[in-house]
Formats: structure tokens, C-alpha cells, sequence
């Protein structure tokens, strides 16, 4: 992963000057990630790829698509598994405290104030709070289909590879138990992988002896 970046983002001169900048960038970026986004974890994701890669050139785009394969994988809510991962590349422990921080903060304000002030009933019963409610969840959609299509661009998908993303949403969508856990396609993913690298490299091996 590259962290150097001299024209746009952050420079080499923010990582080494004693912290302050990129911290402030990390807290910023992230609270900024957790305070205008609705609908979960993948409705962050196309917002996280613009602060980190677009914005700062934290990561590289592949590497960015690594680390979303990671995050998801991993127990934990996806966008502090992505703050806590980028924060540490930068500055270690002191730097994934402060983007998981930054993430949480703001869905923890809100949460509390939502708890004085408005119960479930208000929200429902109150006409201009319901109609915010269903304004937002055209945006959440588009949020969510968004890093699709940037994911699928970044994971070279054609043709030939189209057919396994595919069918692998329509197994989990269907909801025949065990069939359709995530969990399930993301050993077989993971074994797959691992066996394509094995096989390559055995080719390799054979043609250079």
C-alpha cells in the first residue's frame, strides 16, 4: 500500500509531523462518514472510498477493496472494522482509536438524543419526521448500489466472472437456511481463492523447472 501522496490528500510530511494533522484528518474524515450516512454499513462504503482513497489517498483503490473483503469478513459493524484497519496503516493503535472514535461518535449522539426526545410513536405519528424518514430511503438505496458498481469495476468482473457475484446474491436472497448463509460463500470464496493461487503456482513451478 502506498502513503506517500504529494499532489492531493495526504502528504508523507502529515504522517511524520508528530501526529497532529493526521489525526485530525482521521477524527474528521470518519466522524464526517458516521454522521451523514443512513442504512448500515454498505451505504457507508461509497462515502468511505471517496474520504480515503479519492480525498486523501490513504489507500490505494485495490487496496481499498482488499480491506472491504476483510472488513466484512470480520466480526464487528463494517465501518469501524474499515476505520480501526486504515487508522492503524497510518498511526497504529493512537490512529485506529481515533477513526473508530470518529466513526461512533456521531450514531452515538444521535441515538441518545433521539432517546429524549422522540419515542417510536412521535416518529411514526409526526407527518414531517415520517416524511424525512421516507426521503432518505431512495438515498440509502442509491448509497448502497453505488460501491457495487465501484467494487465490481475495481474487481475486474466480466463475463466470466460476472455469473458468480450473481448467483451467489440470488443463493442468500432466497432464504434456504444453511444454503444461504454469508458466511458460507465467504469460506467458499476464501477456499477458492486459495486453491486458484495453489494451481497457478504449481504451474509456475513446473514451467521454471
Amino acid at each position: 500500500m502506498k502513503t506517500d501522496k504529494t499532489d492531493t490528500g495526504t502528504s508523507s510530511s502529515q504522517l511524520s509531523d508528530g501526529g497532529g494533522a493526521i489525526y485530525r484528518d482521521l477524527f474528521l474524515s470518519f466522524f464526517k462518514i458516521g454522521a451523514f450516512t443512513f442504512g448500515g454499513g454498505w451505504a457507508m462504503i461509497s462515502i468511505i472510498e471517496r474520504e480515503i482513497v479519492d480525498r486523501h489517498g490513504w489507500i490505494e483503490r485495490d487496496d481499498f477493496l482488499d480491506l472491504l473483503a476483510v472488513a466484512q469478513s470480520l466480526p464487528g459493524i463494517l465501518a469501524v472494522n474499515i476505520a480501526t484497519a486504515v487508522g492503524d496503516k497510518l498511526r497504529g493503535i493512537r490512529g485506529s482509536a481515533v477513526a473508530a472514535l470518529g466513526t461512533i461518535l456521531p450514531s452515538f449522539l444521535i441515538i441518545l438524543a433521539i432517546a429524549i426526545f422522540l419515542t417510536p410513536d412521535v416518529i411514526k405519528n409526526n407527518r414531517t419526521i415520517s416524511a424525512i424518514f421516507m426521503g432518505i430511503r431512495p438515498a440509502v438505496v442509491a448509497l448502497i448500489i453505488a460501491p457495487v458498481i465501484t467494487s465490481a469495476k475495481a474487481a475486474k468482473l466480466n463475463m466470466k466472472t460476472l455469473w458468480i457475484p450473481l448467483i451467489v446474491a440470488l443463493m442468500i436472497s432466497l432464504n434456504l437456511g444453511v444454503v444461504s448463509s454469508p458466511i458460507l460463500y465467504i469460506l467458499l470464496g476464501g477456499v477458492g481463492g486459495f486453491l486458484l493461487w495453489w494451481v497457478s503456482n504449481r504451474k509456475l513451478n513446473k514451467q521454471s523447472n
